[in-house]
């Protein structure tokens, strides 16, 4: 049971990080994750008395959020390769590079 859930916790992780599509976020997904998880594991066990089963939840908590912030945070930068004109008169971007 406890192999399964590890390599089910493993593949999410695998498949959270894959879409990421450029170097840049994954970069920033993994150091977010890696942050995340240390501190998460750190106050989890600090809150429960130094039980590992509070550093193993908190850890995980922290990775899936510091992996969201940082995927956040890194998100690529578009600029505009056409410009157009909407129904009411604005000018807005139809293509990005």
């Amino acid at each position: 049971m406890k192999k399964a859930l590890t390599l089910a916790l493993a593949l999410v992780g695998a498949l959270s990080v894959s879409g990421c599509y450029t170097p840049q976020q994954q970069t920033g997904t993994l150091a977010g994750g890696a942050i995340g998880a240390g501190g998460g594991a750190l106050i989890g066990s600090a809150l429960t008395g130094g039980s590992a089963g509070g550093a193993i939840a908190g850890g995980l908590i922290g990775a899936g959020t510091g992996a969201l912030i940082g995927n956040a945070v890194t998100a690529p930068r578009h600029r505009c390769a056409r410009w157009g004109w909407n129904a009411y008169g604005n000018r807005v971007c139809r293509a990005w590079y």
